[in-house]
């Protein structure tokens, strides 16, 4: 496989520009094409959770799911690595997280989930070896499928030495509190898993008004349903030991979390699963800032969580990079916690970025 270096090479991207660059050509890309000034070298210091693998097996069983849920993104069925890897050089992102995108696994048989995740989790694990350095593996299940689920995390873990766990918001009419996923989560806190969410629409509400792709809407109101079903049930409050991450600054849950907040109080029922109460649990989760950099979203996540817990995704490639960095350089952070926001917090998520 070719390196690194011969990629760019041939690709004629710009590898290692400097960070004042990386902003500076994401700025133009966004605004019409001026040219960066400053061409300092630097090496990439990003990292970005939320970056998405399609690999051919996957893309030859999953092609109609995906342009169904995505029909706009046919590119991105013939994603390769190189690609990644072309755009991480040019925009200073020195390692991404990988994960499958929505539809993720499940189309209605558990051995075709399992053989898929399987397979998914064993392309990711190759690209790390790969490029050394540059990818992290966030690996799928089978879910719904638990005992399927249960084996993979086995296997993801013990043979993969993974970085974390890929899920999507909700799975046919559950979400992540139902009871019916306790198994899978119970063994991932038991392991200290850190666990990536991504968007999907669910059964009951993906075509739901005539015209409205389920992406515009519903992805961000699934990933406030799956925030608010981990909440309700007390599974924030039971399993302490994982780590949460929301993507897209917490889809809907901004505007409306003081309202969540306060529900969850008055109710004594549920105020007796958070012992802690509701605001102390929603404050352990992170969040993503993939297309999300306004004062309206980021800005609002922001002072339920602080700095501390948001971290760099972008959404490749199903998202161009450039569509979330101009936006995370003007929302006024300092010097120090934008590289908290675009490395550091990662780096204590996942030890494979210490080294």
């Amino acid at each position: 496989m070719a390196s690194v270096s011969d990629i760019c090479r041939l690709s004629g991207c710009a590898c290692h520009p400097s960070r004042r660059g990386f902003i500076a050509v994401a700025a133009a890309t966004a605004t019409g094409g001026a040219k960066a000034q400053d061409a300092t070298p630097k090496p990439p210091h990003r990292v970005d959770v939320h970056h998405h693998i399609l690999p051919p097996q996957y893309v030859a069983v999953a092609r109609d799911r995906l342009l169904s849920f995505a029909p706009n993104y046919a590119s991105v069925l013939n994603w390769t690595p190189a690609q990644s890897i072309e755009q991480m050089d040019r925009f200073g992102i020195r390692t991404a997280m990988t994960s499958l995108s929505n539809p993720g696994t499940w189309f209605g048989k558990a051995e075709e989930a399992r053989s898929l995740a399987r397979m998914s989790n064993e392309y990711a694990a190759q690209m790390a070896r790969d490029y050394p350095g540059r990818f992290g593996v966030l690996a799928s299940l089978s879910l719904p499928d638990v005992e399927g689920s249960l084996k993979e995390i086995a296997y993801a873990y013990d043979v993969l030495k993974v970085d974390g766990i890929a899920m999507l918001t909700s799975y046919g009419d559950r979400w992540p509190g139902d009871e019916a996923f306790t198994p899978a989560f119970e063994e991932l806190n038991r392991r200290g898993a850190t666990v990536y969410f991504h968007p999907t629409s669910a059964d009951c509400c993906s075509a739901l008004i005539k015209d409205v792709p389920a992406p515009a809407v519903e992805y961000m109101f699934d990933t406030t349903r799956a925030i608010t079903s981990l909440l309700f049930s007390g599974a924030l409050s039971r399993w302490r030991n994982i780590s949460f991450i929301f993507s897209h600054a917490g889809g809907a849950t901004a505007p409306i979390v003081d309202r969540i907040i306060r529900l969850a109080t008055i109710d004594k029922t549920l105020a007796a699963r958070m012992p802690d109460g509701p605001a102390a649990d929603l404050k352990r989760l992170y969040f993503d800032t993939a297309t999300s950099t306004g004062p309206e979203n980021l800005g609002a996540i922001m002072k339920l969580v602080g700095a501390e817990k948001i971290l760099l995704g972008t959404d490749y490639p199903f998202l161009p990079i450039q569509a979330t960095l101009p936006g995370l350089a003007k929302i006024g952070f300092d010097a120090q916690t934008l590289q908290r926001v675009e490395r550091d917090n990662a780096v204590q998520l996942f030890p494979r970025l210490r080294t």
